[in-house]
């Protein structure tokens, strides 16, 4: 999907969600009756508010064709089940952002597509770290002690960090890394060639695999099955260790692969 095509999409989507939002009744009655059907009383006894004042939000849902009634109870359309389903990413992922403002706010997000960003409400649970001008080490010391418990990692790696990679290297020996992906550009795939230890431990080593990737990313991403990481870097370019977001739930799991996933796909389609 194009940029113009994803716009076009985000506009019609909001103009349905803005409807719902500028009336807090009928978003409550979406939201009331998104998982199962309710009748008026269940909707009169989870609103807290009176038959009258239900009954005309249901029927403004109702000739838009989000809402109808089916053996005395008020269930979503398919209409309405999307519009709805958007409705609580577009609020989860305010959420989202607002958390980690600061983190979202401060980097280059270019190399996330957009498709990506949209479900950034998958990272609502997700920790937001940041150094301290007394402890520049915070954010990095979380992500060793991260991957020091992981057994198979992928990694989008946009740095040539000699600390991450001995990091790396000690896990592989000691055998608590049993599988590395990583994903590096040309440029840091010669640079760690051209570092005996680096090439005997990473290049040349089987649990390693490593893909080069015909682009700078400025995106440094750790997926494994346990958690997600990630770091970016400021606006002008430079890499930013200071700050990190990890997720270790479901969600934030997914997202990390969903990204994993795009970024892979992108790599074949440039190889052909």
């Amino acid at each position: 999907m194009t940029s113009i095509e994803t716009k076009q999409q985000l506009t019609k989507e909001y103009s349905g969600v803005k409807y719902i939002l500028t009336s807090s009744m009928r978003a409550k009655l979406l939201l009331a009756v998104y998982e199962i059907p309710k009748n008026l009383d269940d909707l009169r006894r989870d609103l807290k508010k009176p038959s009258a004042t239900i009954l005309h939000g249901l029927k403004e849902l109702e000739s838009i064709n989000l809402v109808r009634k089916v053996h005395k109870c008020y269930e979503l359309t398919s209409n309405g089940y999307l519009l709805t389903t958007n409705m609580i990413k577009l609020i989860e992922n305010w959420y989202s952002l607002g958390k980690s403002e600061t983190f979202w706010d401060n980097h280059d997000l270019s190399d996330i597509p957009e498709e990506i960003i949209k479900n950034i409400y998958l990272l609502k649970d997700a920790k937001y770290i940041n150094s301290t001008t007394s402890d520049l080490s915070i954010s990095f010391n979380e992500y060793i002690k991260l991957i020091s418990k992981a057994q198979e990692l992928q990694i989008i790696l946009p740095i040539y960090s000699e600390n991450h990679f001995k990091h790396i290297i000690d896990l592989l020996k000691e055998g608590r890394l049993r599988k590395l992906n990583l994903y590096v550009s040309e440029e840091i795939y010669n640079s760690i060639d051209e570092n005996e230890t680096f090439k005997k431990e990473l290049l040349e080593n089987n649990k390693v695999k490593t893909t080069i990737i015909n682009k700078t990313l400025k995106v440094f991403l750790t997926c494994s099955d346990k958690f997600v990481s990630l770091t970016l870097f400021f606006k002008d370019g430079h890499y930013d260790d200071s700050q990190i977001l990890i997720g270790k739930d479901e969600n934030a799991i997914k997202w990390g692969h969903l990204l994993l996933d795009y970024t892979k796909n992108k790599l074949e389609d440039m190889n052909g």
